[in-house]
């Protein structure tokens, strides 16, 4: 290998030559931060051994579901001069006295990158297993390996017929996101967790327990406080034959498995710097420091013990740790990039909040979580049988936030993070929300209170955005989300800041006298209303025609469902047809509403309450039949549980063929029409509530609309169907009806207001109608009908002036729209009955559709079924596949 002359860093060489070791987030906002400072003199090349651009790491269980663009950033930055960006570069020896870094592509060859300047952004490999068997397992680092499990997946589903179980050692935040891609991709999953609760890096006992009990109510079966010992692989006469069949654990169980999946954590990428030590060790020459836990020892510049060489990220070691988060990765390749600049940046510390939705689990936690601080005091709410924990650590005088932790329910966490280490505005007990304390107190951050933690920007960055500080050349001054993350970078990475960044834009614009934005998402500026008025006078039927029209980008999660709902509220077309499936939540797409073990419930529509024993008898057959679960529901119902998703069509078309229809209880749309017996058998009723829950049961029957519609309908005063904590209630009266509106029960019950009285029967209906299109019309995205009725301006008087007195002249048209919907309304399941193109959406499994899934287990209970408990599935010895559940409405809420 030839040597080449030592390259001197005098100011005066031009270019200035800086290489990058790794091409992971931190390399790739380094380049970013020189680039935004300026390349004249510098010429940046970055060395990866991978075949990618520089890819967000932190979102690749998107990668595993799914075919999505990680790439960081706009692919035009390495086409930027002076940026050199060598994939399939694989960094093999560093020569710190040539200044020289040595790299090997995939055929062997050897190439020379001479430097003034190196950046260390090696990053991290996923720690192994030191046991037999390790090397059948595989870890969840890089694009290759998600690709790589979900091809292994799907061929083991064909090569089995059946659901492959995949075991997943590790119970912190990779190991559960691992488990949920596995179950989302078709697989049974178990997690394997040596500590004996999850996520136990981040959150205490407490919140650990009540993380558990969330992931076990979600379908997770979870083996805590043990460790394997073995991968069990099996062996064909004597030889091993490379099938895995199981993990043998340290208690002596063997948990099945047909892959295993490690995620016990990363160990620092630093075999370049120990490399280096050897040779300068023997050569009796100073060099860099290796961390206690691996790394590089770096200071406050980010610089190592060797002149010229700085590391960031994962591979960098400071106050005797490596941490594998995003803000400090990001901090680091600022302060190196402001170094070479000739700045004078400093590194303050790792910042370790940890921000994230799980399975639909909200997990929090920041700041001094544990309370080592001397004299901390820890302000905890647990409720263990809702699986939620919040908890708020203080200084000893109650008065300065050290930090929190919170499970279940985070709401707090947006507003508390960016107050670490300042006073707070209320009591600590203040933002323990879920103990009934109400919303989160109200916070003006100061200026200097950092608000996106992974890009290190402040409160007062994005209102000098919103309010024009001129920062940014040529620009005006920010007036909406999608702006200010251009301008300031905030909420461009993790996301958990936008709530906050998108609360104080408002705050801001409204001071300034200027028009809150309302739009939907990023992907739409319109509002939901806006919208709705421009799909219904446009007569747009797509999703794609909407976004072509209106919006950019692919859509999200926020503007696919809204956009589904307000089609089927228009047209009441078929919910799942012409790609509208994709768009759906989980529960409309299967048309029923999932269970923690992944089975389904099957709830017939039951007018009013009213049921012949007729149907009662053909419910009955039906749940002997298929070994259902029944139960009668809050809303006067029949609830059958316990169905796989391929019975779903066999158990309809029997309850269809009885008369019976879909009660939609997994939709936005109307649930029930509660009614006590009124006149026709109570001597107290005066008008005959059931036959009008009836009525209004089966005209509004399958109308969409923002949130879940209830109803009811009480015979007198006496309220026996507790109509006013319906969105809308009707109480009949000696002189006819009196209607109430903007009711609802849940976490914020309210109780509805009186809109009218003593209506006849169809001047009740006619407002009914009036009431529910104008709501459907003009509120927001999951806004039950008592907050649209708040927020309005005017409140209930603007309504019954709209509703009853047609001040804005739209009572007609309201009226012709819902008369549309009755006139066209099809039952679902009866749709999807006579088209088997429908039908072939009720499979469990794609490569095997006959097959049932053998996971699911349940135990008998008071005469009935339930499913089993994780102990109890361990006695049967059977596991229970990661359930990913969405938008599951019960009943009784």
């Amino acid at each position: 290998m030839s040597m080449p002359r030592p390259i001197e860093p005098t100011p005066s060489s031009l270019p200035r030559r800086i290489v990058v070791v790794g091409g992971g987030p931190a390399a790739h906002r380094f380049v970013d931060a020189m680039a935004a400072r300026g390349l004249e003199g510098f010429e940046v090349t970055v060395l990866t051994e991978e075949a990618h651009l520089p890819y967000d790491r932190v979102a690749l269980s998107k990668a595993l579901l799914d075919d999505v663009d990680l790439t960081l950033g706009e692919a035009t930055m390495w086409e930027t001069s002076g940026v050199v960006l060598r994939t399939g570069a694989k960094a093999v020896r560093l020569d710190t006295e040539t200044r020289v870094v040595y790299t090997e592509d995939a055929a062997g060859k050897l190439s020379e990158h001479p430097y003034h300047e190196l950046v260390l952004a090696t990053g991290s490999n996923a720690a192994r297993l030191p046991i037999p068997g390790a090397e059948k397992s595989y870890v969840y680092r890089t694009l290759d390996d998600v690709w790589f499990l979900r091809r292994e997946i799907g061929r083991l589903a064909e090569e089995l017929g059946r659901r492959p179980i995949v075991a997943v050692i590790g119970g912190g935040l990779l190991g559960l996101e691992a488990a949920a891609g596995a179950q989302e991709l078709g697989a049974k999953a178990v997690v394997v967790n040596g500590a004996p609760w999850l996520m136990n890096t981040q959150l205490d006992e407490g919140a650990g327990q009540a993380l558990g009990r969330l992931i076990e109510a979600k379908g997770f079966d979870v083996h805590g406080g043990v460790f394997p010992s073995e991968v069990v692989v099996a062996r064909a006469e004597g030889a091993d034959d490379g099938r895995v069949t199981g993990v043998l654990m340290a208690d002596g169980r063997v948990i099945d498995a047909d892959l295993v999946i490690v995620a016990i954590g990363v160990r620092p990428r630093d075999e370049l710097v120990r490399a280096s030590v050897e040779e300068a060790g023997a050569a009796g020459k100073t060099t860099f420091v290796i961390g206690p836990r691996g790394g590089v020892v770096i200071d406050e510049a980010c610089a190592t013990g060797v002149d010229g060489v700085w590391a960031i990220g994962e591979v960098a070691s400071f106050g005797g740790m490596c941490l594998g988060l995003v803000a400090p990765a990001n901090t680091m390749a600022e302060i190196v990039a402001d170094r070479l600049h000739d700045g004078d940046a400093t590194f303050p510390g790792f910042d370790t909040a940890t921000k994230l939705k799980l399975s639909g689990v909200d997990v929090a936690s920041f700041g001094d979580a544990f309370a080592k601080e001397p004299g901390a005091l820890e302000i905890v709410y647990a409720d263990p049988a809702r699986g939620v924990y919040q908890k708020v650590v203080t200084t000893d005088d109650a008065r300065t936030l050290l930090g929190g932790i919170f499970v279940g329910d985070a709401t707090p966490y947006q507003s508390l993070r960016p107050l670490l280490g300042r006073e707070l505005p209320a009591e600590p007990g203040a933002f323990l929300t879920a103990a009934g304390g109400g919303e989160v107190p109200e916070t003006e951050l100061p200026d200097e209170a950092i608000l996106c933690s992974c890009n290190n920007v402040a409160a007062g960055a994005l209102r000098d955005a919103v309010n024009g500080c001129g920062t940014c050349e040529g620009r005006e001054p920010v007036r909406d989300v999608a702006g200010l993350k251009s301008c300031t970078r905030a909420g461009t990475q993790c996301g958990s800041c936008v709530p906050m960044i998108k609360k104080l834009l408002e705050k801001e614009l409204q001071k300034s006298g200027v028009t809150v934005s309302k739009a939907l998402c990023e992907h739409f500026e319109l509002s939901r209303q806006e919208l709705f008025d421009a799909i219904r006078v446009l007569q747009l039927t797509s999703f794609e025609d909407i976004l072509a029209r209106y919006g950019k980008g692919a859509g999200c999660d926020i503007c696919k469902p809204t956009i589904a709902s307000i089609l089927a509220s228009q047209h009441s077309a078929y919910v799942l047809d012409e790609g509208r499936g994709a768009l759906q939540d989980t529960n409309d797409r299967a048309l029923a509403n999932m269970q923690k073990d992944g089975t389904y419930s099957v709830v017939p529509r039951v007018p009013g309450g009213e049921i012949t024993p007729e149907k009662l008898a053909v419910i009955a057959a039906v749940a002997q039949k298929y070994g259902l679960y029944t139960k009668i529901t809050g809303g006067q119902r029949i609830d059958l549980f316990g169905a796989r998703l391929e019975q779903l069509p066999e158990i309809w078309e029997e309850l269809i063929e009885a008369g019976m229809e879909s009660g939609q209880a997994y939709g936005k749309s109307l649930r029930t029409v509660k009614s006590c017996v009124g006149s026709t058998w109570c001597r107290y009723g005066q008008q005959d509530s059931v036959g009008m829950a009836i009525q209004l049961e089966l005209r509004y029957r399958g109308l969409r609309s923002p949130h879940k519609l209830k109803l009811g309908v009480s015979g007198c005063a006496r309220e026996c169907a507790e109509a006013r904590g319906k969105d809308v209630g009707v109480i009949a009266t000696a002189d006819g009806w009196n209607l109430y509106v903007g009711g609802n029960g849940g976490a914020t019950p309210a109780h509805a207001q009186l809109l009218a009285k003593d209506l006849d029967d169809e001047t009740l209906i006619r407002y009914i109608d009036r009431y529910f299109m104008y709501y459907i019309r003009t509120a927001d995205r999951l806004q039950r009908t008592a907050r649209w009725q708040e927020e309005l301006d005017g409140g209930l008087e603007h309504v019954r002036q709209v509703v009853v007195e047609d001040s804005l002249g739209i009572a007609a048209d309201l009226e012709e729209a819902m008369a549309k919907h009755v006139e066209s309304y099809e039952d679902e399941w009866a749709a999807t009955l006579k088209d088997p193109d429908r039908l072939r959406r009720f499979r469990s499994f794609v490569n095997a559709p006959d097959a049932v899934d053998g996971s699911i287990v349940h135990v008998p209970e008071r005469e009935q079924i339930r499913p089993a408990t994780p102990a109890e599935r361990v006695a049967l010895g059977a596991t229970i596949p990661v359930r990913t559940v969405s938008s599951t409405q019960s009943e009784d809420v």
